[in-house]
């Protein structure tokens, strides 16, 4: 469970972006008598914004288009994710041509609205490790 939290390409993403924070500006933070907690509440998280959400983006299309654990581990029908349960209505002689397509838009919906919903944070947090200032 421990390794599922937290990710190799989580650290390295979040690590990267930190290194591009300049000291100089943490440094003037320390000057003005702020903590280390405070520093990094109110100067590094906010710069880290960008690549969190990028981040939780990542995480939740991985989720929710996982498609070999939900088929190995559940085995009760009502139980099976979307992908799975589309998987599923692929017959040996019949395929339900309307219920699939019907099913791949049930499927793909929940990620375009995440992804229009973050849309802004998304292109920023992105772009944000592209361009060197």
């Amino acid at each position: 469970m421990i390794p599922g939290l937290a990710p190799i390409f989580a650290i390295f993403l979040i690590r990267q972006y930190a290194l591009s924070i300049p000291d100089d500006l943490l440094d003037a933070a320390r000057i003005d008598g702020a903590g280390e907690f405070r520093i990094f509440w109110t100067i590094v998280m906010p710069v880290l914004k960008p690549i969190l959400v990028t981040l939780a983006t990542f995480s939740f299309l991985s989720m929710w288009n996982d498609f070999m654990w939900p088929l190995i581990v559940l085995s009760d029908d009502r139980k099976y994710t979307l992908p799975v349960a589309l998987a599923n209505l692929v017959g040996e002689h019949v395929q339900d041509t309307e219920l699939m397509m019907a099913g791949s838009v049930l499927t793909l919906l929940p990620v375009m609205i995440v992804f229009l919903a973050l849309q802004r944070s998304y292109i920023r947090g992105v772009m944000m490790g592209s361009v060197k200032g």
